[in-house]
């Protein structure tokens, strides 16, 4: 084989094992080869991420399983305890539940997917209706009910908290509020965020406001005007008497004492009211103090109390007014449970008002001696004082006291600081009827005692409305209605400081009725001779007002009549009326639909 030949089989040879080599090896950069190693490494990537992903929602649906354990046995828990079970042992069962709940809720992971549209508006849902609970319950509930009452730190635990605890509450309590609006909530979720929501729009101003009311920011003066039902005016009774109270960082004290003999009646203070105000209730208004509560107004009450304090009694400082019945006084005693008086009598809760209100005039005869009748009202809101102050009391009877005579009117609150103006807008307790018919179409009846007796002890009233609708108008038919039934032997036997003043056993009232703003007075009647209508039309407080003088003797029953007639939109019908003794819910008929 010549030289050539060697050659170029071995150059064959060569290239033969070079295509071996480059087969082996894969295609060259820019040869249409199979792309299985970046197919590869695609699938690798989406398994990696899938694989994450089922990670993070097995580790979400776990602490969401958590979540909803801990709500449900805090739910659970918190309906036991609406229904009376012990506040103490309940709170700490809820407790552990509570925690768990909002530690799941406020994982890492959690928060992250907050961010995810739709189902991360249910997931900050669920993370701030735990968290809120959790906050209640073991924040507020289990160190205030960890306070010994006895010892009389109750009231410095319930401060501390509401100083430590006042900004996450209004924080939460905002962030709850804004994801209520949210549409994107599912059912369950929307529930629960509903009811919490809803709890915590009333605990986080009445936390925010714990530590001004206490003294916390600097000393702080309040008037206690004692209302007395037995001589009916709107706000509820006569300005019986007063006290002041002093308060600093949670310390109470009671200091001075008024009375109506300490007081220059007949000789008007310096308030200004509004002329309507005069027109209605004349100079009584501003020139006698048992008459201050005559206007359904609790401001303009509580600026003319002030005035009297201060030019007859002393020139104090006064930061707010607290008007008090003996009605809200007998739900306090079941709190604090039964007092001993100096006077060697027990105040409590079933007799509080037959004893304040009736039996002390059958005492005394508060015409010889109205300094033993006053010394016995001192006496005894001494001792209630004295006992609450202290914080020797339920808090959970204590709570449903305070509401409960709020809603109904004998607990009244005013104050010219902002913060506590905000927080008791729009609420009974400010004693302000509503300007607007927006969510409720609220009217007034307000029956005023107008001959200086105690005989409201024994006087029955009834309040009843109907709605009637046209094509463009709405009008409201308000009756009030005022009965004395008992005998006139009954009557006769009462001491003189029950019977009326000027006329015995007859009495006379001054029956009031506010229609809806809006609306215009289309109707007056009254049943009896013996019934006068005084006014029709004049507005007081932005609303058209009836005026009625109705005398009544024992066994008789009267009844006024004023209608109301607007157009525009109307509100569910509400009736505010006095906080009577012998009370009965207004009847409300509606046949607008």
């Amino acid at each position: 084989m010549t030289p050539t030949s060697r050659r170029a089989a071995r150059e064959a040879a060569q290239k033969q094992q070079a295509d071996r080599d480059a087969a082996a090896r894969g295609p060259r950069a820019g040869e249409k080869k199979p792309r299985r190693r970046g197919a590869r490494i695609a699938w690798l990537i989406v398994a990696i991420v899938v694989i994450v992903l089922l990670g993070i929602a097995c580790w979400v649906a776990f602490k969401a399983l958590a979540v909803k354990n801990g709500l449900e046995e805090s739910q659970q828990l918190i309906g036991e305890l609406q229904n009376g079970a012990d506040p103490k042992e309940t709170v700490q069962k809820i407790s552990e539940p509570a925690r768990s709940a909002a530690e799941a809720a406020s994982d890492p992971v959690w928060a992250a997917l907050e961010w995810v549209p739709v189902a991360g508006e249910n997931l900050r849902g669920v993370r701030l209706a735990a968290q809120s609970v959790d906050v209640l319950i073991n924040d507020i509930a289990m160190p205030v009910l960890s306070a010994d009452a006895a010892s009389g730190s109750l009231i410095t635990q319930l401060l501390d908290v509401a100083k430590g605890q006042a900004p996450r509450i209004g924080q939460l309590a905002d962030e709850i509020a804004e994801v209520k609006k949210s549409t994107a909530l599912v059912g369950p979720v929307r529930s629960g965020v509903d009811q919490v929501a809803d709890v915590m729009d009333g605990v986080a101003p009445a936390v925010d406001l714990l530590p001004t009311l206490l003294g916390a920011d600097g000393p702080r003066n309040y008037l206690l005007v004692f209302q007395n039902n037995a001589e009916s005016l709107a706000l509820g009774g006569s300005a019986a008497s007063q006290t002041l109270v002093h308060v600093d960082n949670g310390a109470i004290t009671m200091g001075a004492q008024g009375s109506s003999l300490g007081y220059q009646n007949g000789v008007a203070v310096d308030v200004p009211v509004d002329q309507s105000a005069i027109d209605l209730y004349s100079s009584f208004l501003v020139d006698h103090v048992n008459t201050s509560m005559s206007r359904p107004d609790f401001p303009t009450a509580a600026k003319i109390m002030r005035a009297w304090w201060q030019r007859d009694i002393a020139a104090d400082q006064i930061d707010g007014v607290i008007s008090i019945d003996p009605l809200a006084l007998s739900r306090i005693l079941v709190a604090t449970g039964p007092i001993q008086l100096v006077t060697g009598d027990t105040l409590s809760s079933e007799n509080a008002v037959s004893l304040l209100l009736n039996e002390v005039y059958k005492r005394w005869d508060s015409y010889k001696y109205p300094e033993l009748v006053d010394g016995f009202f001192a006496a005894a809101a001494g001792a209630v004082f004295d006992r609450v102050a202290s914080g020797q009391f339920d808090l959970k009877n204590m709570a449903t006291a305070l509401t409960e005579s709020a809603a109904q009117g004998s607990i009244l609150v005013w104050s010219e600081d902002a913060k506590v103006e905000e927080a008791i807008r729009g609420e009974r307790v400010s004693g302000v009827l509503p300007t607007t018919n927006d969510d409720e179409t609220t009217l007034g009846v307000y029956f005023n005692n107008s001959n200086g007796s105690k005989i409201d002890y024994y006087t029955r009233t009834a309040v009843t409305v109907a709605e009637t609708c046209e094509a463009d108008s709405t009008t409201f038919s308000v009756n009030a209605a005022i009965a004395l039934p008992i005998t006139q032997e009954e009557a006769d036997a009462l001491p003189r400081y029950i019977q009326s003043m000027t006329f015995g056993t007859t009495f006379r009232d001054w029956i009031y009725i506010y229609g809806p703003p809006g609306t215009t007075v289309s109707n007056v009647e009254v049943n009896g001779a013996r019934v006068d209508i005084l006014s029709h039309g004049i507005d007081d407080l932005g609303r058209p007002t009836a005026r009625f003088e109705a005398w009544f003797e024992p066994g008789q029953r009267v009844d006024v009549t004023a209608a109301f007639t607007g157009s525009g939109s109307f509100g569910p019908v509400a009736v505010q009326t006095n906080p009577m003794i012998n009370s009965v819910e207004p009847g409300i008929t509606d046949s607008c639909g």
